[in-house]
């Protein structure tokens, strides 16, 4: 296959699933299916219409991904989970800037402060097969990205959708870029809100939330090969949650950044990119706000957490063959708390002090290369080195309370071949990462000390599989196998007692301890065009883990999970029905798992349906409609959080239940 024709099929294959036919565009797609472009890299543009309903947040977004899951603890902000594995194992970028949420609890991992509508493309990359963007990756990296268009004379672009569906659900957002070759402006508003769900059974769910974000972007380019951009973001958000005591009633973001690009500098030195990044959230829970109190007291906590970082990065021509990548990152992060409770009136936040729990700092050297290979071979493999430090505290007092100082070591090797005769592309690729025992696995490490604290995990996985790119059939089959030492296994309880015996000793409610693990599993998406203006797709993931430590079956592992749809487009219309069939889970153990949740028991299978059509109106407007849980099913995921006794509300469910029937209709309008 000619390196055009790999492009080629690499673009054809960032689309839908359903995007088959010639005359099909990408946003004329109802059902999102997204499948593997190029190995072991999963492409989307969130700006089309997603099926089943459309995501308000960036975890919702990612489930349709073969190979993700979510933890669900209310209408939002759930933790989103790649091949078992979640939390500091997966690296979230908004834009370029990781950061991390403030709430000790999960409340707001980072996907919990994206609009997916408001970037221009998702990229997954699964695996530790990348070394550019941080320190860890074991499950993977997801990159929410913005694209920059030049301006060739003055003008502007727009694209502006909003949806209505049950209970309440609002979704929109407005998006335009004014420029001209020289610059650049961008403004993006976005707004998303429900009411509480009703499960299958018609119980209501403490799950309502409201979010709100602005963004600005300028930039200048005062030629074709450079350009400075200036941007900043500020978002807003409450949340209820039915698997806690409390609620999120402030979920606050400010952040800035700054990018440079320059492009064809040398023969050699190809492009430069450096980034500056600012992120501060500041968020309050309490069991008053949103919800009625039943407990006797009026309690709040309000963590905020503070993100620094940079990147720099230069790609390099090493010859007609090669290419070179080399940079370096670093990350600082400060964690402050402060809490309290009165038992007669709300108390007065701002009163209390804040005081410093947690602090850390990153710095990393990056390198990545790529080596053609002969007329249709790929060798890529990179290496990275961190050091990490961090200095933890008793947040009332500045006692000290334990520290980190790790020097972290990563990297991968993957040869890529396009076959001769087919439209298809083998790989098998030998990845290692490794990442330091993270904020909340710290807070759940009971007896830290700077002489005895949790090892780094260190993941060594092998991964391979096919890619094929034809006309009329498009897919990719991937598999894994992963050994990870020292794994982070958390214990909790809901009685305060001794942790397990053999692990840590004291008297906690959680503690987390080092384990040796083992996972395999792999992963399958198909879209095959059987007949003129039909396609017939379909998805499987399957993973497996042990803890080979204690010798049962490592926690929070999702069970198999396929999924299969029927798509038929015929000029401006076009239609489309999906199945998702769920297998059942008896492979636990409960009370362990990681810092998002911890396995509660056995887990039945279930099957939903959704269906979904649209109209192109004409060449700015796109309506879609859809219904999800057409049966109105009421299930609940393995991994999903327990359901908490709530005032007002049936009583706890064993874990919070999905969504029940959920009717949708959605509106685009670009202008280009």
């Amino acid at each position: 296959m000619s390196s055009k024709s790999t492009l080629l099929a690499a673009a054809l294959a960032a689309l839908p699933l359903s995007a088959v036919a010639a005359d099909a565009t990408l946003d004329e797609i109802v059902v999102a299916a997204p499948r593997m472009s190029d190995p072991l890299v999963v492409a989307n543009d969130p700006k089309a219409p997603q099926a089943p309903v459309p995501a308000g947040d960036g975890a919702s977004f990612l489930k349709n991904i073969p190979g993700f899951n979510v933890i669900r603890k209310g209408g939002t902000s759930g933790d989103p989970v790649l091949r078992g594995l979640a939390g500091s194992r997966l690296n979230i970028l908004l834009d370029g800037a990781e950061f991390h949420g403030g709430c000790g609890g999960r409340m707001d991992p980072p996907t919990a402060y994206v609009f997916p509508e408001a970037f221009d493309r998702v990229v997954v990359v699964k695996g530790p097969q990348t070394v550019r963007h941080g320190n860890g990756n074991l499950a993977g990296v997801v990159l929410f990205e913005r694209d920059h268009k030049p301006f060739r004379e003055p003008g502007m672009r727009a694209f502006a959708s909003a949806m209505a569906g049950s209970w309440g659900r609002l979704d929109g957002i407005a998006d335009a870029t004014f420029g001209n070759p020289g610059f650049h402006l961008r403004a993006l508003g976005t707004h998303s809100e429900s009411d509480n769900y009703e499960d299958g059974d018609g119980s209501q769910v403490h799950s309502f939330y409201k979010r709100n974000s602005l963004t600005l972007a300028g930039g200048w380019t005062p030629d074709a090969d450079t350009r400075i951009e200036l941007s900043a973001v500020r978002s807003a958000a409450r949340a209820a949650y039915a698997d806690r005591g409390m609620d999120g009633s402030v979920f606050d973001r400010d952040g800035y950044g700054i990018k440079l690009e320059k492009t064809r500098i040398s023969d050699i030195l190809r492009r430069i990119d450096v980034e500056i990044h600012y992120n501060y959230i500041d968020h309050v829970m309490d069991n008053y706000s949103l919800r009625t109190r039943s407990a006797a007291n009026f309690a709040w906590s309000n963590p905020d957490r503070t993100t620094q970082g940079m990147r720099a990065r230069a790609d390099l021509s090493l010859g007609a063959a090669t290419t070179l990548t080399v940079g370096a990152d670093r990350q600082k992060n400060s964690h402050t708390f402060r809490s309290g409770s009165s038992p007669v009136a709300p108390p007065a936040i701002g009163s209390v002090a804040r005081g410093e729990d947690f602090r850390s700092s990153i710095a990393g050297l990056f390198g990545e290369v790529t080596h053609v290979t002969g007329a249709r071979g790929r060798l890529i493999g990179g290496m990275r080195h961190d050091r990490y430090a961090a200095d933890r505290f008793t947040w009332n007092t500045g006692a000290a309370n334990g520290s980190s100082d790790e020097n972290l070591t990563g990297g991968f090797l993957r040869y890529e071949h396009d076959l001769a005769d087919v439209p298809a592309t083998v790989y098998v690729g030998l990845g290692r990462g490794e990442r330091p025992m993270d904020f909340w696995e710290a807070n759940s490490y009971n007896g830290l000390t700077a002489a005895r604290r949790l090892a780094p995990e260190k993941n060594s996985q092998l991964d391979l599989g096919l890619v094929w790119s034809g006309t009329t059939l498009r897919g990719s089959i991937s598999a894994y196998y992963s050994r990870i030492d020292d794994y982070v296994l958390t214990y909790r309880s809901t009685v305060q007692g001794p942790c397990p015996a053999g692990t840590l000793s004291g008297t906690t409610w959680s503690c987390s301890m080092n384990v040796d693990a083992a996972r395999y599993g792999m992963e399958a998406d198909l879209a095959w065009r059987f007949a003129n203006h039909w396609t017939l797709r379909g998805s499987y993931a399957h993973v497996r883990a042990d803890n080979d430590t204690m010798d049962v079956p490592l926690a929070q592992t999702p069970p198999p999970e396929l999924k299969f749809g029927l798509d038929w487009h015929n000029g401006p219309w076009n239609a489309a029905a999906q199945a998702r069939v769920v297998a059942s889970q008896n492979r636990v153990h409960a009370r362990y798992g990681s810092i998002v949740g911890q396995d509660i028991g056995s887990t039945p299978g279930f099957s939903t349906f959704a269906i979904n059509g649209g109209y192109r109106i004409d060449k700015r407007f796109l309506l879609a409609a859809g219904i999800d849980n057409l049966f109105d099913r009421k299930y609940a995921e393995h991994i999903s959080k327990a359901g908490a006794a709530i005032a007002g509300y049936n009583p706890a469910t064993t874990r919070v239940n999905e969504p029940g029937r959920f009717a949708w209709v959605k509106l685009n309008m670009t202008l280009d």
